[in-house]
């Protein structure tokens, strides 16, 4: 059975603190930033929301989606998450 990983983007609000991170567990890892379980970054600035991700069936290309995410100008990153995401709705319930 093929695995599939997943590039992530969370955010504290609309427009507010952003983090990109990946895992091949989507739904663990959101639920664990949302708990406050991941200690750090997400934790320390209440970055909860699932904005946007993306799948990949290796992970060395989400690896690298992710590291060339990590680099983008933050502008960038806002009209990325507004083109799949106008309204900047929580995703993480579509994915229960």
């Amino acid at each position: 059975m093929p695995k599939t990983y997943y590039v992530y983007i969370l955010a504290s609000k609309r427009n507010g603190t952003l983090y990109i991170g990946v895992t091949n567990d989507l739904v663990r890892r959101v639920g664990e930033h949302r708990e406050g379980l991941a200690a750090g970054f997400t934790k320390k600035y209440g970055v909860t929301m699932l904005v946007y991700y993306e799948t990949f069936g290796e992970i060395d290309f989400a690896i690298g989606r992710e590291s060339r995410l990590k680099k983008y100008k933050r502008e960038w990153k806002i009209n990325l998450i507004e083109a799949e995401n106008p309204a900047w709705k929580d995703l993480y319930e579509t994915l229960l």
